[in-house]
């Protein structure tokens, strides 16, 4: 049962123009990571204490997908849009006006709450326009922040090096402003309240369940999503730094997370169509163990050759992982509460990326080695695979609907 709003030929447009947002909206995520090497030897800085701007960037990436997907629940996508690019684009000229690591690390608090409308708040959105398509929809808008990742950081290094990481933060304000806003308007036109209805029906004869409230699906997909996400954070937040310990230069180091960043939008595309066979729970499983197994080999390997093989493995492995959890979110909840309650998981998820990256430079600075790093990864990633077995073995159909 779908309306005819869904799966249209406007939704395919909407999901083109949302995927261009997208990448350029998430850049600000994988900037901070680019220079974080620049910004380390500028002011002096421990790892861990370099490391900041990226853990309260991804603070504030996650209290901005919780409460701009409430925003967009209530205004819709473009009044949040507008706004979120005004503030990053604030974020960013005041980072390069900040004196000490601790006002850089507070200038990249609202970078990442201008970012975070670039990831859940956009997947939110496009949900309600699919039906039948509704798994790789999430995974191209989804595949926006990995595209941005894949793109920017070659681009930026180019600048980076040339003219300083303040240049490379005032280009990005810039293209903030003349990109994303302009893109905004065109997604003014909102879902027509039949189409939810729809939904909603569909939703009710559909429905699947774990035996537990939506609420409390909520925090326990919260809790897999840090474990993923502490994981998958080590390799993607430190390669750069990892590669400039061993010899090998930021440059390389801003090649592999490209390519392992690229790897991650062939993979989110690839989950999508597999979600739309499999479900979210599934799918979810398949990504969290094959990031168990790419991140074992990066401990017995560290050449350059064997870094950029194993960085694209990452990537292909684990690029599915987040989108999941939007999917499951729409399988097992109400419509009508899509953008609070995927803000939320996408918010716990952040969260992991946040204080994986803190806790990897913390443990360097500890051993001077990344090794015991990779091997706290892949102890969260257990817990993560656990409780993905636990909801797949509770998973059931049910014609019973939802419990609010």
């Amino acid at each position: 049962m779908s309306h005819p709003i869904h799966d249209s030929r406007y939704s395919w447009l909407r999901l083109l123009i949302t995927l261009a947002i997208a990448t350029v909206a998430n850049v600000g995520m994988w900037a901070v990571i680019v220079v974080m090497p620049a910004v380390e030897a500028e002011f002096g800085a421990g790892r861990a204490e370099a490391s900041m701007p990226y853990t309260l960037a991804m603070i504030g990436f996650a209290l901005g997908n919780m409460w701009l997907g409430q925003v967009v629940d209530r205004l819709g996508v473009t009044s949040a849009l507008i706004g979120a690019a005004v503030l990053s684009a604030l974020s960013y000229v005041l980072a390069t006006l900040a004196p000490s690591i601790m006002l850089l690390s507070a200038a990249h608090l609202l970078l990442g709450l201008g970012t975070s409308i670039g990831f859940g708040p956009l997947i939110a959105d496009i949900s309600h326009w699919f039906m039948k398509r509704r798994g790789i929809a999430v995974a191209l808008v989804a595949s926006g922040n990995y595209l941005s990742g894949a793109i920017w950081p070659t681009m930026l290094s180019g600048i980076l090096a040339r003219d300083g990481w303040q240049q490379v933060y005032l280009t990005l304000a810039v293209l903030t402003l003349v990109v994303v806003i302009p893109l905004s308007l065109l997604l003014r036109r909102r879902v027509p309240v039949e189409a939810h209805s729809t939904a909603a029906a569909s939703a009710q004869i559909n429905a699947r369940s774990v035996g537990v409230s939506p609420r409390a699906l909520q925090y326990i997909l919260g809790l897999a999503g840090i474990g993923c996400c502490v994981a998958m954070s080590m390799p993607q937040v430190h390669i750069v730094s990892y590669c400039v310990g061993l010899g090998y230069g930021p440059a390389v180091g801003a090649e592999m997370l490209s390519l392992m960043l690229l790897g991650g939008v062939v993979s989110r595309i690839i989950s999508g169509l597999l979600a739309d066979r499999l479900g979210g729970v599934m799918t979810l499983l398949i990504g969290s163990l094959l990031q168990c197994i790419a991140l074992f080999l990066f401990l017995p390997y560290d050449g350059m050759v064997s870094l950029y093989a194993i960085s694209l493995l990452f990537g292909l492995a684990q690029g599915g992982i987040v989108p999941s959890y939007a999917l499951i979110v729409r399988e097992y909840m109400p419509p009508q509460e899509a953008g609070a309650r995927v803000g939320f998981v996408m918010m716990m998820t952040i969260l992991g990326m946040a204080l994986g990256g803190w806790m990897s430079g913390w443990i360097y600075d500890l051993t001077g080695s990344y090794q015991l790093a990779f091997v706290n990864g892949i102890l969260w990633n257990g817990l993560n695979i656990a409780i993905v077995l636990m909801l797949l073995r509770r998973s059931r159909p049910t014609r019973e609907g939802v419990m609010a």
